[in-house]
């Protein structure tokens, strides 16, 4: 069977689709009343917050992996003073928390119903999603970005500028050993078939405030995105590029197994997201583990991890490592891989807004 031809997808204005969650709806205020959690949950909320104090005073990484869900709830402004105050020095998410991120930013509305719209041919077909996300990957990678930092300065510069083809081509004719080389061409290849235009490319992101990732730009606090190629509604849009993107990912990766090498005395937070964190904290644990011992020195040691999800952990406490195969627990991918990774994991059982909110208090007001 032939490969389907993408290029003929017909593509709606994003306004057009009924979106089922407003920015100005869903983001919480930082002083919101918090909602009860258990003994177990809240003495491990205040045991998090005080080896993050003591990880911020050593200059260790205390890095935060999430997905889609905490952006969702509500929970960019109580990220944004966690990162001001330098609780958080590290950001990592999947591609949905990407998605999400920039239509707050720009729409102020996102999530579209996926059942429906599947069924109709139009779930992730809008225009301005995939094309502008495209368009600061593949403008963010002539600097040498990855994924996170080319939309977090996307929205916050509000868009980008791009080369002329003619000076594209002479950088990809006079230096095609050049690393930043197949940036250039696929650029050039979008410019001529999109028809994008050299010069400024001005779009507007008034809810600059609902964006995690744009927040972390400003502030330099790095973001690495993480995403898997089709998993995205950024792969329903003509001008879906797997090269673009998964060049933004593997600088991304590296970046954030950069992170993971400062992790001694440091803590995780896997807040919300089942399979993209522990298995890109595995992989990248390992790298990390194996450039070491090359040059003589220590595993990764001394670090905190705090899992949060809303399932019950399959009733095993995983403080004592993981159980045996012939317990259901076993196969719970997003609690076995991080108590494989070395130091104290703890698991919660939470909504992941309240534990960032719990989390935030304590941080902040103790």
């Amino acid at each position: 069977m032939p490969a389907l031809d993408l290029s003929r997808l017909r593509v709606r204005p994003l306004a057009e689709r009924r979106s089922l969650t407003r920015a100005d709806d869903i983001l919480v205020p930082l002083d919101a009343p918090l909602k009860p959690v258990s003994p177990e949950v809240s003495a491990l909320v205040r045991q998090a917050a005080e080896r993050i104090r003591a990880a911020k005073a050593r200059g260790a990484q205390i890095i935060l992996m999430y997905g889609a869900h905490l952006l969702r709830n509500g929970a960019a402004l109580i990220l944004t003073e966690l990162m001001e105050r330098g609780f958080v020095t590290h950001l990592a998410t999947n591609g949905a928390g990407t998605i999400h991120d920039w239509e707050y930013a720009w729409l102020g509305r996102s999530t579209e119903g996926v059942e429906e719209n599947v069924a109709q041919g139009t779930f992730g077909t809008w225009d301005e999603t995939g094309r502008n996300i495209h368009l600061a990957l593949l403008s963010g990678a002539l600097s040498g970005l990855g994924y996170g930092g080319s939309l977090g300065r996307y929205i916050m510069e509000d868009g980008c500028t791009l080369p002329s083809p003619e000076q594209l081509a002479q950088m990809i004719a006079q230096f095609p050993a050049d690393p930043l080389v197949p940036a250039a061409a696929d650029l050039l290849v979008a410019m001529s078939r999109f028809g994008l235009t050299e010069g400024r490319h001005e779009i507007d992101h008034a809810w600059k405030q609902a964006s995690i990732i744009g927040q972390a730009w400003r502030l330099g606090v790095p973001v690495t995105v993480h995403p898997g190629i089709g998993y995205d509604i950024i792969s329903c849009h003509p001008m879906f590029n797997g090269a673009a993107i998964g060049r933004g990912a593997a600088e991304d990766f590296r970046r954030f197994a950069g992170a993971v090498d400062g992790l001694d005395g440091g803590v995780v937070l896997s807040v919300g997201s089942a399979i993209m964190a522990p298995q890109v904290f595995e992989k990248s644990l390992s790298c990390v583990h194996n450039l070491r011992f090359q040059a003589g020195r220590p595993a990764v040691a001394g670090h905190s991890i705090y899992v949060v999800d809303l399932q019950d952990g399959g009733g095993w406490d995983w403080s004592q490592g993981e159980p045996p195969k012939t317990n259901a627990a076993y196969y719970l991918r997003f609690c076995k891989s991080f108590s494989r990774m070395g130091g104290d994991m703890r698991y919660l059982q939470c909504d992941n807004l309240t534990f960032v909110q719990h989390l935030h208090r304590e941080l902040t007001c103790s």
